[in-house]
């Protein structure tokens, strides 16, 4: 897996944001199994709740086009127009998101100026909530 160009296009996705409300700017960028990466940023709304996440962005993305087999997702986030201080890691709604399509093992980098760091959607969310079959 090329970790440079994934954090690279979290990044850049990054700069797409629309958060003219919070000021905080958020990108991720997720890593299909095929090799396809798919993109997202966070888009805000002045009623708040319909806007959505960076990384559900780029998830809805690519369930939409077919792709639910994952490695990795990136994710960049902090204020508007200045490189991120910050590791910035999914919300819960992402992280419940994330584990409707993703392995455990789903490796999830943070990115801030300063480096990244590495953790699976498992040490993120131990306990996420599935729907019992029977």
């Amino acid at each position: 897996m090329q970790v440079e160009a994934l954090v690279s296009a979290a990044l850049e996705a990054r700069e797409r944001a629309y958060c003219p409300y919070s000021s905080f700017a958020v990108g991720a960028a997720l890593l299909a199994a095929d090799g396809r990466i798919f993109t997202g940023c966070n888009i805000e709304n002045a009623t708040q709740g319909p806007g959505v996440c960076a990384e559900r962005t780029a998830l809805y993305k690519a369930v939409s086009e077919g792709v639910r087999d994952f490695m990795a997702i990136a994710v960049a986030g902090g204020k508007a127009g200045f490189p991120p201080e910050q590791f910035c890691p999914p919300c819960g709604v992402c992280r419940q998101a994330l584990a409707e399509f993703c392995v455990p093992s789903l490796e999830v980098i943070l990115v801030s100026q300063n480096g990244i760091e590495r953790h699976t959607l498992g040490e993120l969310f131990p306990l996420a909530f599935s729907v019992s079959e029977g």
